[in-house]
């Protein structure tokens, strides 16, 4: 049964952010196609999505992979728009930083055309990140927004945590707006901060369990003490204002709020003395990097309101860790 609003799809749909994005949109009446990964060595179970309401009746699963964009096409055959979430991670480098670019660029590319050759597709919406605007080899800035664009070059040199994941988003993200702009395809996208909060897919989110883990000492991120968050259920809400937005253009940066893993310690030793987290004095004698803030300016003049600030980023977390068993 198709739902009122229309058929859409949804790539990566075993995510954390994209499990997310399918929840709200069937809860809002969409009927949704997703893309789940069939390769022997990453293949993904996506059953946790049949829980969600309404997923029996307007939710369907279909395996591709970004290393074949024409295994997208099924699944994008038939929508009005196409949520492209699914993106290569490699924080271990596993493989060489132009290998996984590669792959992204071309798949992302190939999704388009996808989209170009539907004839029904009417915007794309992709999703971009934080580390595609962050890392400019400059002084630390206040706030930054959608005019910062990291720099690959310095990336490539000074090789942060996640170098080559960033610089896969910078580039994909810089191609897929070409893209649209050369193909008169409507393509905007939406660049998250660290996402935080509940997650309904089985395996624990990394951005959720990095925080996690800073909380109790174990210092994730290559040290960053500083970090602009957001809560995994706004950044699902801005992906679909942004389909649904009469008019959006290029990019959106989508951040709530500027952290500090110390003001995170206090909170969590205040509201959870059950556990043991790494004390404020104790973070003051770690050195790291405090990235500069994401303006979500252009996002809010545009309509979209934010529903939830750091508390319940991180009761919403702790609930979730909790009942399946993560802590």
């Amino acid at each position: 049964m198709e739902g009122s609003k229309g058929r859409v799809c949804v790539t990566g749909g075993a995510g954390f952010i994209a499990s997310s994005i399918i929840e709200t949109l069937l809860l809002n009446g969409y009927s949704v196609n997703t893309t789940v990964r069939s390769h022997p060595e990453y293949e993904e179970d996506p059953s946790f999505l049949y829980n969600i309401d309404g997923a029996s009746q307007r939710l369907q699963v279909f395996n591709a992979d970004l290393s074949n964009s024409e295994s997208f096409n099924g699944a994008i055959e038939g929508c009005i728009g196409v949520f492209h979430v699914a993106t290569p991670v490699d924080f271990e480098l596993g493989e060489p930083e132009e290998v996984l670019t590669k792959r992204s660029i071309d798949g992302a590319l190939g999704i388009l055309k996808a989209c170009l050759n539907s004839k029904t597709v009417k915007r794309v919406v992709y999703t971009s990140s934080a580390s595609a605007v962050t890392y400019n080899g400059k002084e630390e800035e206040v706030i930054l927004d959608e005019n910062s664009w990291s720099d690959v070059n310095y990336l490539r040199v000074s090789k942060p945590f996640g170098w080559s994941y960033a610089i896969s988003k910078t580039l994909t993200e810089k191609a897929v707006l070409e893209f649209g702009e050369q193909n008169g395809l409507d393509v905007v996208t939406l660049i998250p901060a660290l996402v935080f909060g509940p997650f309904i897919c089985p395996k624990l989110p990394s951005s959720v369990g990095a925080t996690l883990n800073f909380i109790f000492g174990k210092c994730p991120f290559g040290l960053v003490l500083q970090i602009p968050m957001v809560h995994v259920d706004d950044v699902a809400r801005a992906h679909i204002f942004l389909l649904e937005h009469s008019n959006p253009k290029g990019r959106y940066c989508c951040s709530h709020c500027l952290v500090t893993f110390g003001r995170i310690s206090e909170l969590f030793s205040a509201k959870y003395p059950e556990f043991q987290p790494l004390i404020v004095d104790s973070l003051k004698q770690i050195e790291g990097t405090k990235l500069s803030d994401l303006s979500s300016k252009k996002l809010i003049d545009a309509g979209f309101v934010f529903k939830y600030g750091l508390e319940e980023m991180l009761d919403d977390a702790i609930q979730c860790c909790k009942e399946k068993d993560y802590l």
